[in-house]
């Protein structure tokens, strides 16, 4: 049997960000986003909104929590719902495009927090190097 020593200065796995910094980042990158595509003209599409808010919710869920994934989906679809859809400056339901739009947003911030995981898995695992003994 050999032993062998852990490296003595470990870094720890980044923990994730807390939950309500998380929809508070997604509240305030969101309504830029949204203020900035609006003055650029580009909000008559929202198919351009939700892509731009799709890889907002990826990033934040790239750094938060599993458990911060729905609550960033449905924040961002809350302002892409006020600020770029008919009519607008309310809130409001359409069957026919609402739940893709949750769908997609919700499917990014999933994706994003399971990419997070699994690069600091990763970076962790190559954090613990074993180093021999002297025997």
């Amino acid at each position: 049997m050999q032993w062998w020593l852990m490296a003595d200065r470990v870094r720890p796995v980044p923990e994730p960000v807390a939950t309500p910094l998380i929809w508070g980042a997604a509240v305030g990158g969101a309504f830029v986003l949204l203020i900035v595509l609006d003055l650029l003209g580009a909000l008559d599409s929202t198919g351009l909104a939700l892509v731009g808010l799709s890889l907002l919710a990826a990033s934040l869920g790239a750094r938060g929590r599993f458990t911060a994934a729905p609550g960033t989906a449905l924040l961002c679809w809350a302002l892409l719902n006020i600020r770029a859809a008919a009519p607008t400056g309310e809130i409001s339901w359409a069957e026919h495009r609402d739940p893709l739009w949750i769908a997609c947003l919700l499917f990014a911030a999933l994706t994003g927090t399971a990419g997070g995981r699994i690069r600091h898995a990763r970076a962790a695992y190559r954090r613990v190097t074993p180093h021999r003994t002297a025997d």
